[in-house]
């Protein structure tokens, strides 16, 4: 039986030039690889983490769909440990939806927003 190694989420971005640099600069993920001329498709990942991230015309989570569904993700990684990845991010300057915080379920989360609106989740201990 064929195993499932890893996932790759896409998320829509309006501007690939600014993704990559809020992703490289700010959240420390490198550059994977660039596809197309004009570029319009990329892979960004941190240690075991990917996201592919795909050029399109309007932000597909427009106010109405973020007044409806505030806190929907595009996104979620999982951590060994959450606060240190936190204060780097804060110290980075990242765009934060949900600060750090304590889960009923036991983990510690925050979720960052990228220019775009994505919203990605990061979950640890």
């Amino acid at each position: 039986m064929t195993e499932i190694l890893a996932a790759e989420p896409q998320i829509f971005v309006t501007d690939m030039a600014r993704a990559l640099a809020y992703y490289g600069d700010i959240l420390g993920f490198r550059t994977v690889f660039t596809f197309g001329e004009p570029l319009f498709y990329a892979q960004v990942g941190r240690a075991g983490a990917r996201i592919n991230v795909r050029l399109v015309a309007a932000v597909p989570f427009d106010a109405a769909f973020r007044a409806r569904e505030a806190d929907a993700l595009s996104v979620t990684l999982a951590l060994d440990e959450a606060e240190p990845l936190f204060r780097e991010y804060q110290a980075a300057g990242a765009i934060f939806h949900q600060g750090l915080r304590s889960e009923d379920w036991g983990a510690k989360s925050f979720i960052v927003a990228d220019p775009d609106g994505n919203l990605i989740a990061f979950a640890g201990s």
